[in-house]
């Protein structure tokens, strides 16, 4: 017999609580008949995703492209393929595609970071509403993404981890609002915006393992019987194919990327035992910490929510895996909206416990999004810029790494110059070199960092290289006559990514290229 749509989770007078579900099915909560949602608050939502919008677009354009923007767009323009070592192929298209439109423009490459990140307000609202949440829950809702440094902070980047957490939080509208309406299409959307996932990461696929593991277990298997969901999964499929064959046939450095993320996890914050208090601290100081926290309690304990309790779960599984596997805390940024929301329903129907009362109110939200704009966006005089500001630092000086390496590159003498070529210790820096280099009389730019490496190398019969980074005692290993000819100097404080970069001349590699760039290879 087909389960029947969850009614009035959330009909209550303010301050009140029913203290059980509605009628029909007990295990699920689930009414006979679907509830009439709650009007859209237009008002509040809408300002509150324009301010988001309005001050993403305000600092868009300061300092430059980020290193990793530098590499979407370097492999966008030219290196398009299916796939790449660290990433499949969305990101560099969309760079090409932006780049295209409005050439050379950082503001224009970001936009469709600013896009999601408004649009991630609203979805948010409008999972609120869903859950039932009136004027006041949508509002406290959108204002929480709003302000998570960590959402807020990825919306001044065009990054994977941009677009990631927008697919999650419009997937998890979706599956909330089907559970409402049983309407399938929504399942076949779902499985749409997953396959648009799945090029730009394959995170949300540990989303779908969980979120299936939980519904066999706990239900509702309503959903596992769908047909429209067996549909999209297979359009997922089928769209992830070609990065899945690119993958197949490099070896699938993807799962060495897993390595690497896991020795950065380990070196820079602080392990697996520290993923939840930074994903809890990058959902919101104050505000988004609290309201996070909040959500999951009431997703898994809250009578009126019981139709969606498998949600809270899929939280709590979804975190548990990216914990084991040593994943960055921000893989589970996709799941603040719905958290944010759960909780903003219950704090709309029932006063908080007063130690925790002044939390919810709009001059702590105030204080948070002060704290959020100063925290993720570059508002920082540049003078001040250090790698404690990784954005900043890391969008420092890149066309002076151009400028540096080309003057290196017109000083070496003419027969040496016609046949010398560039590689770089990073893939960030040959990214750079690629966009700026051209038009400085740059030669071609290789890396043996990850993506890059698959690019291709140097010419077998090269003997001089323009090597930017790295040490002496590291080139010494491979080349024969290593010289030290120039040094990035930025109008910038000494800890920056760029300031005091080396630029090393380097001879008569100890290798053929082809069994040198194996052993250069890095990820």
């Amino acid at each position: 017999m087909r389960d029947a749509p969850v009614g009035s989770v959330a009909g209550d007078e303010a301050g009140q609580d029913t203290g059980g579900a509605a009628d029909g099915d007990a295990a699920q909560g689930r009414p006979a008949t679907p509830r009439a949602l709650p009007p859209l608050a237009r008002g509040p939502v809408f300002a509150i995703a324009g301010a988001v919008g309005a001050v993403l677009l305000a600092t868009s354009g300061r300092i430059g492209y980020f290193g990793d923007e530098l590499y979407f767009l370097a492999a966008g323009r030219f290196h398009l393929d299916w796939g790449y070592a660290d990433q499949p192929w969305l990101l560099p298209l969309l760079a090409r595609g932006m780049d295209t439109v409005l050439p050379g423009s950082v503001v224009g490459l970001r936009l469709p970071a600013l896009l999601v990140t408004v649009l991630g307000v609203v979805l948010t609202a409008l999972i609120a509403r869903e859950l039932g949440g009136g004027r006041r829950a949508q509002a406290l809702a959108a204002g929480a993404y709003a302000i998570s440094p960590q959402l807020l902070g990825s919306g001044h980047l065009l990054a994977t981890s941009t677009i990631d957490p927008f697919c999650w939080t419009l997937t998890t509208w979706l599956v909330v609002r089907w559970v409402r309406t049983r309407e399938d299409r929504l399942l076949l959307a779902a499985g749409l915006v997953t396959a648009v996932a799945m090029q730009g990461k394959f995170l949300i696929f540990f989303f779908w393992v969980a979120l299936g593991i939980v519904v066999l277990i706990a239900g509702p298997r309503e959903l596992l019987r769908r047909p429209a969901l067996w549909d999209g999964a297979v359009g997922t499929v089928l769209a992830t194919l070609p990065t899945l064959f690119w993958q197949a046939r490099n070896g699938w450095p993807y799962l060495d990327m897993q390595e690497v993320v896991a020795e950065q996890v380990n070196r820079f914050l602080g392990g697996p035992i520290a993923f939840v208090p930074l994903a809890l601290l990058f959902a919101g100081l104050l505000v988004g910490a609290f309201l996070a926290s909040h959500g999951l309690w009431q997703l898994l304990r809250d009578p009126g929510l019981a139709p969606y309790r498998f949600l809270g779960w899929t939280v709590l599984l979804v975190t548990v895996i990216f914990v084991v596997t040593v994943g960055r805390y921000y893989y589970v940024a996709g799941l603040y909206g719905l958290l944010f929301a759960a909780s903003a329903v219950r704090i709309e129907r029932v006063q908080p416990a007063r130690w925790w009362r002044w939390v919810p109110t709009w001059p702590v939200y105030a204080l948070s999004a002060v704290l959020a704009v100063v925290l993720a966006l570059p508002v920082r005089p540049v003078s001040s810029v250090t790698t404690t500001d990784f954005v900043a630092s890391g969008s420092l000086g890149w066309p002076q790494v151009a400028d540096t390496v080309a003057a290196a590159h017109r000083d070496l003498p003419p027969p040496v110059r016609r046949d010398a070529v560039v590689v770089t210790e990073s893939y960030w820096q040959a990214s750079a070199l690629e966009i700026y280099g051209p038009e400085r009389g740059l030669p071609s730019v290789y890396s043996p960092e990850r993506g890059y490496w698959y690019t291709g190398r140097p010419e077998s019969g090269t003997e001089d290289v323009l090597f930017v980074g790295s040490d002496p005692g590291y080139l010494t290993r491979y080349f024969g006559e290593v010289r030290r000819v120039a040094t990035v100097r930025l109008d910038a404080k000494p800890d920056n990514v760029n300031q005091g970069v080396p630029v090393w001349h380097c001879r008569s590699p100890r290798q053929p290229w082809p069994q040198l760039w194996d052993a250069l290879r890095r990820m």
